[in-house]
């Protein structure tokens, strides 16, 4: 890879929000949950700002009910609809896979528990349809440090790379003269406290 295509452009980003549900979200052994929200804020802040376009999906409720979302998604990145799927891997849904690769964004930063399944399916299958794959490690959680681990090494493999929120907000602020700039500096100011 080449030192310009490394580099994330915040115009060519989609953001995909997987399984970031009550009953899931409590699951993450990898990072506590308050700093999971917290970097879900983050991220849905940065995609709001930037105008990035959101995914939501989840799974349906044994009751066949909607997936109630952490309220992260919607205080950052504003209203949403959920895409409920039946499957692990995003991309197995026609419309969440319609919908993303209808954006036009070829860059995919995603976000989910768990980091072994929900997040690495998705970044499997992206890398696979030619999105270049980002996930954001602090806003996914994980089931134990050593299948994170795993799952984010099958990941760089595929082709697909790491970032954080902060340095996400830190790399496309630009100008710090700019008014967006200094909101996407104040994102990463929230998350490094």
């Amino acid at each position: 890879m080449n030192h310009s295509s490394s580099r994330i452009d915040p115009q060519d980003c989609l953001v995909l929000f997987a399984d970031l549900q009550s009953g899931i979200a409590e699951l993450t052994k990898t990072v506590t949950l308050d700093r999971l929200r917290k970097g879900v804020l983050g991220l849905a802040k940065i995609a709001r700002l930037f105008e990035m376009p959101v995914i939501v999906t989840g799974i349906r409720g044994q009751d066949g009910g909607d997936a109630l979302m952490i309220p992260q998604i919607a205080e950052g990145a504003g209203p949403y609809e959920i895409l409920h799927r039946s499957t692990c891997d995003s991309f197995l849904n026609a419309e969440i896979a319609s919908r993303a690769k209808a954006s036009g964004r070829r860059t995919l930063l995603i976000s989910g528990v768990a980091t072994e399944l929900a997040v690495q399916l998705a970044a499997l299958s992206g890398a696979e349809q030619d999105f270049r794959v980002f996930v954001v490690v602090d806003a996914c959680g994980g089931m134990s440090e050593r299948t994170e681990q795993a799952a984010l090494q099958r990941i760089g493999q595929a082709g697909g790379s790491t970032v954080s929120v902060m340095t996400l907000a830190g790399e496309i602020a630009g100008d710090f003269r700019d008014a967006r700039a200094r909101q996407a500096v104040a994102i990463l100011y929230e998350m490094a406290g």
